[in-house]
């Protein structure tokens, strides 16, 4: 008996791991075949040439079939680490001094303001744009304190399904204002993970007991069976390291593979042997690191007048060591990163120019920080582009995957199960016709 026809083909396709170009069939919101191109996939149907695609609902009969002329296919990139909540603030706060310490306090202040639409207008905006550069799956830390209480929750928790045509959101609460030293933040975040929060997080630096705070969200991590995403070690002091005491409690409640540390910027100030022992740390723990590169580019090394260190953790020298590691976003637009476009493929180049990356090894391993290992941290097990895969693919102008990241490459299409989420034309250079010139 043959198999049902494809509902959509994406020909002349570039995929990892295969030199010559592809055609996909994609079925039931799965990867069906992928076969060389023009072996033929069984499907009929118009073929529109990249950037004239058919509505996404349409050809519902027949097979709607899009050559993509040799460009890249990628699977869907994924955040791991943002903050949809204080997102597109910077027109009601200042980041003059460009401190941690002004941004924390001029989000608390503002923060106050908020309200649940106000944040659910704002974070739909952000998770627009997200969607826009290709990003399918995110996780992004919620704020909880007695100051703006559930509101930021409030605004999110809608989000997950309104948006769930192009992306899967996840929410990770943490006290940004502190846990030990804030009375009644606990309480808050119990109730939000009650409420469908899928992860605990933290921001230890901020309490006067960086380790009561890590020992209290590990407490609640277990309550709950939730893995954990903790702000951690966002400092060049390393006088202030928590990354020992995260390891041993990782440990010591038997939850390797279930923590990830975001910033660590710490890590970029350690001279080899301490570097190389923190590695090896991590990767007995089975702790996993976020690297920022826009936020921790523009809080880092603040008050330094000259040779002025860059703050971001170099974590490609970690992947070697079994050590899952991805890139993110963070804030976009607030005063700890008062700018961004919400691409994970810029956050990857980013990351290549700070950490000096540029080989194609470099390159492409600076790729899979924002698609395959970021997928192992969120724990997705179907995902990546092959038969019998959830059809989650973003079709970028470019070749392959180091060209992605170097050439800042334009995401021109966007499916979700199958389904197209977003479409953008390629674009055309109008020069003068000889007899004009």
């Amino acid at each position: 008996m043959s198999a049902p026809p494809a509902e959509l083909v994406l020909r002349n396709a570039r995929i990892d791991g295969v030199e010559a170009p592809v055609d996909l069939a994609i079925r039931g919101g799965r990867i069906a075949a992928i076969r060389p191109a023009g072996a033929g996939t069984g499907a009929t149907g118009n073929t529109a040439a990249a950037g004239d695609a058919a509505a996404p609902g349409a050809a519902a009969s027949a097979a709607q079939v899009i050559d993509v002329g040799g460009r890249y296919v990628s699977p869907g990139l994924i955040e791991t680490h943002v903050h949809l909540d204080k997102s597109c603030i910077m027109d009601r706060c200042r980041a003059h001094e460009g401190t941690l310490a002004e941004a924390i306090a001029e989000v608390a202040a503002a923060k106050a303001r908020f309200t649940v639409a106000d944040v659910q207008a704002r974070a739909a905006r952000t998770l627009e744009k997200s969607i826009l550069q290709g990003t399918t799956h995110m996780r992004t830390h919620v704020e909880v304190d007695p100051g703006i209480g559930l509101r930021g929750l409030d605004g999110i928790l809608p989000l997950i399904d309104a948006y769930r045509y192009a992306i899967d959101l996840q929410v990770c609460v943490f006290p940004q204002e502190g846990l030990t030293d804030s009375p009644g933040t606990e309480a808050l975040m119990r109730e939000a993970l009650g409420r469908g929060a899928a992860v605990v997080g933290a921001a230890p630096y901020v309490d006067r007991d960086p380790h009561g705070q890590i020992d209290r969200v590990f407490a609640l991590a277990r309550d709950f069976d939730v893995p954990i995403d903790m702000h951690l070690d966002f400092t060049l002091d390393l006088a202030r390291m928590d990354l020992d005491y995260v390891c041993e409690q990782t440990r010591a409640h038997r939850y390797e593979g279930r923590v990830t540390i975001g910033h660590v910027s710490t890590l970029s100030a350690l001279p080899e042997a301490r570097f190389d022992a923190a590695a090896q740390r991590l990767a007995d723990a089975g702790v996993a690191v976020t690297v920022l590169p826009a936020t921790d580019l523009f809080l880092m090394g603040r008050g330094i007048d000259h040779n002025v260190p860059r703050g971001v953790a170099p974590v490609h020298r970690l992947l070697g060591r079994g050590i899952d590691c991805s890139l993110s976003t963070n804030n976009v637009q607030n005063p700890f990163t008062p700018f961004g476009d919400c691409s994970l493929i810029r956050m990857a180049n980013l990351y290549a120019n700070a950490c000096q990356v540029g080989d194609r090894a470099g390159l492409a391993d600076c790729h899979d920080m924002i698609t395959h290992r970021a997928a192992r941290i969120l724990g997705l097990a179907d995902y990546g582009v092959a038969e019998g895969r959830r059809a989650d693919l973003v079709v970028f102008d470019c070749a392959d995957r180091v060209a992605a990241v170097a050439e800042l490459a334009a995401p021109l299409y966007g499916f979700k199960a199958g389904r197209m989420s977003f479409s953008r034309s390629p674009a055309v250079l109008h020069s003068p016709s000889p007899a004009a010139a």
